[in-house]
């Protein structure tokens, strides 16, 4: 028994009320606790929702540091001949801006919202989001602000980054994150493909998958504990990809003082009143899942949380990772 089984328990003691299902993960150095509730476990393979922009940022470095793009490359240089790019003030949108949500674009998909709106458990609301639909969707937009002036979560941006390195690499998106992560870090059950466990509504009610179809790369990722705790190990320690992760977090837009976006990853400085200490996270929902992945770079100690309910699993995961950093 590891000195994290403790923690991990409590920790899936708080989680598991309320929910079908779920798996925690920590990592301490060398050492990894998994366990899960459900009957699910380290191998299950759970929808990531956003937890996929990392995989899709971390892409993107490693095509810049091989030299296929570059972060300030214009989107409209990967994109079809002809197609409209909206810009702002002068300036255009480029993959930077995208992986750091400054685009300016919306949220959703323009025309989207209403739907969302007044269908907020719609079964697999972006299966139409085709690249001709999403490229169309992207003439009709209208920025909210210039781009690299201002953070605004974007699913619409992070997806057509996506769309944008599989067009540029001659791949499909899925293929191009197994060529660029899950390859090089031995990930065998990360892809868009696949069937996921069973995922649930709050209510518990069973609901069916989600396909994200070519805005993937804002969500469409399925994957299991040990692949997620084996991609954020790779930030904890030197390898293949130390080169890209590196880019990917020295690439930064400030959103206040206390939270800041890199390429893909939120980091968040916590309890600056104590001398304060970071915390690089993101999380992930789709119509039946939820996931948290997120990493202390100072002690090295990281979470993973992966929950077949539509319940967020923030607060627990934010909690263990403190404690894991206080024990270290």
């Amino acid at each position: 028994m590891s000195d994290l089984d403790g923690p991990v328990r409590q920790t899936l003691g708080r989680l598991a009320p309320g929910r079908h299902g779920v798996v925690v993960a920590a990592i301490a150095g060398d050492t990894v606790e998994i366990q899960g509730s459900g009957g699910l476990d380290a191998t299950t393979r759970f929808e990531i929702g956003s937890v996929t922009k990392v995989f899709t940022a971390l892409t993107l470095a490693r095509l810049t540091l091989a030299g296929v793009t570059s972060l300030d490359e214009p989107l409209r240089d990967l994109l079809p001949a002809g197609t409209k790019v909206p810009a702002r003030g002068g300036q255009e949108i480029t993959l930077r801006h995208l992986a750091t949500h400054t685009s300016g674009l919306s949220r959703l998909p323009t025309g989207m919202l209403l739907g969302a709106l007044l269908r907020p458990n719609q079964p697999d609301p972006y299966a139409h989001c085709s690249e001709d639909h999403l490229l169309g969707a992207l003439g009709r937009a209208r920025l909210g602000a210039v781009p690299g002036r201002r953070f605004r979560y974007s699913n619409f941006g992070a997806g057509l980054l996506g769309l944008a390195l599989a067009r540029r690499a001659g791949l499909g998106y899925d293929a191009l994150v197994s060529r660029e992560i899950s390859m090089p870090l031995g990930l065998i059950g990360t892809s868009t493909e696949g069937v996921p466990t069973q995922g649930h509504r709050r209510n518990g009610k069973p609901t069916g998958p989600w396909h994200l179809a070519d805005l993937a790369g804002a969500g469409g990722l399925r994957s299991t504990a040990t692949d997620v705790v084996a991609f954020v190990r790779a930030h904890l320690a030197d390898g293949e990809l130390t080169p890209a992760i590196r880019l990917a977090l020295e690439t930064e837009h400030r959103v206040n003082p206390f939270l800041s976006v890199r390429l893909g990853w939120m980091a968040l400085r916590r309890h600056p009143k104590q001398g304060g200490h970071l915390q690089i996270y993101h999380n992930g929902g789709t119509g039946g899942f939820s996931s948290f992945a997120g990493w202390d770079p100072e002690k090295k100690v990281g979470v993973v949380v992966l929950s077949d309910t539509q319940r967020m699993v923030d607060n627990p995961a934010f909690e263990l990772l403190t404690e894991l950093r206080s024990a270290s």
